[in-house]
């Protein structure tokens, strides 16, 4: 009796067994796009790197200007994240007037979305005061959010290209757009944050304004660059671009991306709010570590969005096995890349640390750091990955659900047990993390499995979930 299950099982598992074409396909996508946000985070490691050189209290300012400006715009690019399902399925069943309509309508949600943001951004001071956090960085701090409100504009709009860019497959324009993009950064930060030719030594603020400069610099290189491709779908306004039955579809498909996306940066968050606590040197320590860590994650992020973009195309065109393969092909691959970069960070944390500040002291700290993310490099990539899969499928709630019950009902009370109960300090901080993203990768793990053997259907902003299905 048992040979028949086994044997049940094994069918099941060989669903999701890629094959070549699925491999060829994910890498093709998943690269240019992997490279497409490391170059996003690579403005960040450079504002880092050169702000590092001033001081501790510059660079702690960064720290936390930058988690404040994440934590008022995560929200609207998890939001704008809906575009995935709704154009890859689009472009897969030939529907070029539904991608009209979803680019039409993300930048119309970008317009709200910079308004809201840009209110949290004006009042960073006083939630900084409220939070406790080191009075010397404060003023800094804030100065630099509320100048990031000169970029949401742009930050919004290119997220919206970029997203409809990758969905139909062309990431050449958005891979050369964030390649000068960084060129700019770094001249841009060189001048404003030490004063050279010419220009008043900015520290912490010129390296925002660079930000800035760089944002819109994106979203017109995006769209000069794609204008052959995004030009017939912005030619003429759709008549059917405000109602608000479609638009609201949108905010319910994308508010569970958002609202998971706000936990899971939140919880990272709010580690670094602790790591205040701690002090300066913690803090800026915490900033390094992080933005190696983040660094890395871009690669199985890339592998997620391309897995949704191809799984998304899959269940267009009505075909739930190429679906199924694609997925396992994104698990894999992403399995085989986060362990690499694990032993990097395992091997030699000391001299990743000392590339991003002089200080002693901030380096031990980010040096102890390193290596925890290295420990948990596995998790955060399945975690993502799974995401990206279940997204392709319009499958955005369950995963915000995981959010809540592994990062903050189990993760956060093991860091804040640790870091302070035991205090362990930083390391047990991030050591709550780690936890957190297991628990959150194993749950989304189980969900693709389920979720993957149920049938498949399109969602269309007609009418819902439409024909598409097995």
């Amino acid at each position: 009796m048992s040979a028949p299950a086994g044997a049940s099982r094994r069918t099941r598992l060989s669903a999701f067994r890629p094959r070549g074409a699925e491999f060829r396909d994910l890498a093709a996508l998943a690269l240019p796009v992997a490279v497409v946000q490391m170059g996003l985070v690579a403005q960040g490691l450079v504002d880092t790197a050169m702000v590092g050189r001033v001081d501790a209290t510059e660079l702690g300012a960064v720290t936390l200007g930058n988690l404040y400006f994440f934590g008022a715009a995560v929200f609207g690019m998890g939001l704008l994240f809906a575009l995935d399902p709704l154009v890859s399925q689009a472009f897969g069943a030939d529907d070029h007037g539904s991608i009209e309509i979803a680019i039409q309508r993300g930048l119309l949600l970008s317009f709200g979305l910079v308004l809201a943001s840009s209110a949290l951004l004006a009042v960073a001071a006083p939630v900084f005061t409220l939070l406790r956090q080191p009075e010397e960085v404060v003023p800094t701090a804030a100065a630099y959010a509320r100048t990031q409100i000169a970029g949401m504009l742009p930050f919004y709009g290119f997220i919206v290209f970029r997203q409809v860019l990758q969905a139909v497959g062309r990431v050449a324009p958005v891979v050369w757009t964030i390649v000068l993009a960084n060129l700019v950064n770094v001249l841009a930060n060189w001048i404003l944050v030490f004063g050279n030719l010419g220009a008043p030594a900015m520290g912490a603020v010129g390296s925002a304004w660079a930000t800035v400069i760089s944002r819109w610099f994106m979203w017109l290189c995006a769209l000069a660059l794609g204008w052959r491709l995004l030009v017939p779908y912005l030619r003429r306004v759709r008549r059917d671009l405000f109602m608000a039955g479609p638009l609201g579809r949108i905010m319910r498909m994308g508010s569970p991306i958002g609202l998971q996306l706000l936990l899971e940066f939140g919880a990272f968050g709010a580690i670094g709010i602790a790591m205040g606590w701690m002090g300066t040197v913690a803090i800026a320590g915490h900033q390094i570590a992080l933005n190696l860590a983040a660094f890395a994650f871009m690669i199985p992020l890339g592998i997620s969005q391309a897995a949704a973009v191809l799984v998304g195309r899959a269940v267009g065109r009505g075909d739930p096995d190429r679906a199924r393969r694609s997925a396992g092909a994104a698990v894999m691959l992403c399995s085989a890349t986060m362990l690499a970069t694990a032993l990097v960070f395992l091997g030699i944390p000391g001299t990743l640390a000392r590339q991003f500040t002089t200080q002693a002291g901030v380096a031990a700290v980010a040096a102890a750091l390193i290596p925890v993310a290295g420990m948990f490099q596995l998790f955060d990539g399945l975690q993502v990955v799974c995401t990206g899969v279940l997204r392709g499928v319009a499958d955005t709630l369950r995963p915000m659900i995981y959010n809540v019950l592994g990062f903050w009902l189990f993760g956060m009370p093991v860091s804040l047990w640790l870091g302070f109960g035991r205090d362990v300090g930083p390391v047990g901080l991030w050591w709550g993390l780690a936890a957190g993203l297991g628990a959150v990768a194993a749950m989304l793990l189980a969900r693709v499995w389920v979720r993957f053997h149920g049938p498949f259907e399109r969602y269309s902003l007609a009418g819902g979930a439409g024909a598409g299905g097995e």
